[in-house]
């Protein structure tokens, strides 16, 4: 077997439903054999804080190896991780083929699954995961909610750190009165009929994200495909479970994919593509659903149906040519290439599409924002994803362009909170948060 990564890695289905998966001696005897490799090797030191604190861990233990490090001050190891694949994708030469069949993400998942079983997982960590839920109460109460949420608000933000375990200081997203999805079926766009790429269809896939708390964020996709001739339908049948993975409930991952990929296969069935909004949610229908549900047909056409929506757009340019119309945008863009899209194996999507646009200057970040979905929010952890994000927040601030922009919108607001931190001269950067924004924008939309 050849080392280095000289081969594609391939993940294993996860045995969410055997025993032995939440068997604590066998979870161990894992722990123990991935991290001494991992001791031995060291590549990821840089990659996110799990890495330093298990060398750490072992580096001060009394003979200096794993053998001396009890096993309860693993956690801190494993709570450090944002499950953002970016070890096993870019940085483990051990990862399967190889023998040493090395999948850190997973086994970190797999601790979080024990622990959920053995209802270790707080009440309120298990709230903040009802993302649809949540979505319908705040967007029913937007105005109010958005107040209570605002970073600043020194009446409500204290106690609501104290209640949920929400950082004070952390940006937090806005909810709207009017979802996505409703604002896609009242306001219908305009398919361009001279368009090349006439005729392709696509369903949105709103994710939970767009359409309670950014629903501008899925009118540019639309109109940005309607301006290229793509016929859209906006749907959403529930969230795709990345709060309850980050929580290791496996099984309810499992219902959310069972019920997405049953209502998107009528879609599929009539020769729709299917476009998702957020990378995490692409990632999940596309990699992680397969291994939850492998024996799910539906679950199975989904994962080859599915773009992120900078990879569509790129895909429409590559094979029919893009519409006319596009213009420069002044000022440049920066942008940031988050670590869900990247764990897709598409290469640098979001930049490749901005490149579309005449004379305009796109910068791009491969690093990760430190924002980490759910995890860089809370109390504990706020201070730690900053440091995380820093180097991030320093690029863009030096690269000055006119638009800051991320393929998951809550690490472009992550980062610029990291701007807002640094002492040197702070860029003016306009409003739009995702690079299908500024093509809208190009698009005069």
């Amino acid at each position: 077997m050849r080392e280095g990564s000289l081969d594609a890695p391939t993940r294993h289905p996860i045995p969410w439903r055997e025993e032995d998966f939440y068997d604590e001696v066998s979870l161990d005897g894992e722990l123990r054999r991935i991290f001494d490799i991992c001791h031995g090797c060291r590549r990821c030191f840089n990659l996110c804080d799990s890495f330093p604190r298990l060398f750490d861990l072992i580096d001060e233990s009394e003979s200096g190896e794993l053998d001396t490090v009890d096993s309860k001050d693993f956690k801190p190891v494993v709570d450090a991780c944002t499950l953002c694949d970016m070890c096993f994708l870019t940085k483990c030469p051990y990862v399967p083929p190889h023998e040493f069949n090395l999948d850190f993400p997973h086994l970190m998942l797999r601790y979080r699954a024990v622990e959920a079983r053995q209802g270790k997982v707080g009440f309120i960590d298990r709230q903040l995961t009802e993302t649809d839920r949540n979505g319908r109460l705040g967007a029913a109460v937007a105005a109010l909610a958005n107040w209570a949420t605002k970073c600043g608000n020194k009446l409500t933000r204290p106690v609501l750190e104290s209640v949920s375990g929400l950082h004070r200081e952390a940006a937090l997203p806005r909810f709207h009165g009017k979802s996505f999805v409703s604002r896609a079926t009242a306001e219908p766009p305009e398919v361009t009929r001279a368009a090349p790429a006439f005729g392709r269809k696509a369903v949105i896939y709103a994710t939970c994200f767009v359409n309670y708390h950014n629903p501008e964020l899925g009118m540019a996709a639309r109109g940005v495909l309607a301006r290229n001739g793509v016929e859209t339908e906006a749907v959403y049948p529930g969230c795709c479970g990345m709060p309850q993975l980050e929580q290791g409930d496996i099984g309810r991952v499992a219902q959310h994919a069972e019920k997405v990929a049953g209502a998107l296969k009528e879609w599929i069935d009539k020769g729709y593509d299917v476009v998702s909004l957020v990378p995490s949610c692409s990632l999940m229908m596309k990699f992680e659903w397969p291994l939850i549900l492998p024996e799910n047909e539906d679950v199975k056409r989904l994962s080859e149906a599915v773009f992120d929506v900078s990879e569509y757009v790129v895909d429409i340019a590559r094979k029919e040519g893009l519409a006319d119309g596009l213009a420069s945008v002044d000022g440049g863009v920066t942008v940031h290439v988050a670590c869900h899209a990247r764990a897709q194996n598409m290469g640098q999507k979001a930049a490749d599409m901005l490149r579309l646009l005449p004379k305009t200057k796109v910068a791009v970040i491969e690093r990760c924002s430190g924002h980490g979905g759910s995890w860089g929010v809370k109390k504990e952890n706020f201070e730690v994803a900053m440091k995380v994000g820093k180097p991030v927040a320093r690029q863009a601030a030096k690269n000055k362009s006119a638009f800051l922009v991320s393929e998951c919108p809550l690490a472009r607001d992550h980062i610029l909170q990291g701007v807002e931190r640094l002492e040197e001269d702070r860029p003016e950067v306009q409003a739009a948060s995702h690079p299908i924004e500024v093509m809208a924008r190009a698009y005069g939309l």
